[in-house]
This record gives C-alpha cells, structure tokens and sequence, in this order.
C-alpha cells in the first residue's frame, strides 16, 4: 500500500507558479505560507486548496533537477529518489526562495509520504531558513501510510520551530473539508 501511495504520488510535475495572497483577517491575524513539494501534481492540488481556505501565499519547492519517471522508481534501488531516501545527509537542491520567511506565522509545509517519511528536499527547505517561534503544520499525500517518521526526521531541520503532525489529505478533499481543517489549526495558536 505504501509503495502504491508513493507512485501515485512520484510521477510528474505540477504548475511552476507562486501565489501571493494578503488575506490575514481570515486567519485571526496570522499570516500564512503554503509551501509544497509534488512530484506528480497530487500534492500541488491539495496545497492550492490550503491557500484558498486560508488565503495564505503559495510556494512550490522546486528541485533545480526534476525528477523524473526513472528517477521516482522506488523497485530500482539506484534510482535518484531511492538513493536520497536511503542517505539522512542528502539534500536535493532548490531552484527559488521564499522572499521574506520573516514575515509568516504559520507554514503549511505539503509533500508526498516517501518510505515512511518526508522525500529529503523539504529537509533542504526547512535548512535554508530561520523558522524561530514559527508553527509548521504538515500535510502530506500518501495511498496508505501515515506520517510515521516525519516529526522526527524533519525536527533538527528546524529546531527553533514548532512542527505538528497535520492531515493526509488523499484524493480530492473538498473545499469545505479543507477550510474546517485550515480553521481549526488557525484558530488554535
């Protein structure tokens, strides 16, 4: 089931676009990052619905390489992502920046379920910022796992940071489902 959810979610890339909202006074005053990392695109739709709910500004984490069909291959274990899964150290890079990280009290941080875990370029991302006394909320996509190892893996990226176990959010979430998800995590600081 696991390695189901992984292709579902390993096989191409979505939009390359950001979002800038100023939406603050639906989020009780906090301002709002969607940031994401999608493979196939799976992930990408969830995250756009999270911005819509909460007016936050959207981000896509960009691999400066893209993966590819071969490289998503979790059956070859020399492929790029199984090779990066398999090293604690690996840190794909990313081809843009958030602007002003400052500015964000809440970060909705999407990727999909990789081998138990988060694929090892949100590592990259969380390392290139200063997340002090910021909320990091996860949400992932996954066919049958959960966020297993997730908080314990990504914690030393951001140690100043608060990281909470958010919601698998499979398929085609409603939009209402998403904004009573989104509504109850801003209303609890």
């Amino acid at each position: 089931m696991v390695m189901a959810s992984f292709i579902l979610s390993a096989f191409g890339c979505g939009n390359k676009s950001s979002k800038q909202n100023d939406n603050t006074a639906a989020n009780d005053g906090q301002k709002v990052l969607v940031a994401y990392f999608s493979a196939t695109g799976t992930t990408e739709a969830v995250a756009k619905s999270i911005a819509e709910a909460t007016g936050g500004d959207f981000f896509e984490i960009e691999p400066v390489k893209e993966y590819s069909s071969a490289d998503l291959n979790w059956n070859d274990k020399k492929s790029r992502s199984t090779l990066e899964m398999n090293d604690k150290k690996s840190r794909p890079e990313i081809s843009s920046k958030v602007e002003d990280i400052a500015k964000y009290d809440v970060v909705f941080l999407g990727y999909p379920i990789w081998w138990y875990t988060a694929p090892r370029i949100i590592n990259t991302f969380l390392e290139q910022y200063d997340f002090s006394g910021k909320r990091i909320v996860l949400f992932a996509t996954s066919g049958g796992s959960g966020f297993e190892n997730s908080i314990t893996d990504l914690q030393p990226s951001a140690p100043n940071a608060t990281i909470e176990e958010g919601e698998i959010l499979n398929g085609n979430p409603s939009v209402q489902k998403v904004k009573e998800w989104t509504d109850k995590i801003l209303s609890t600081k």
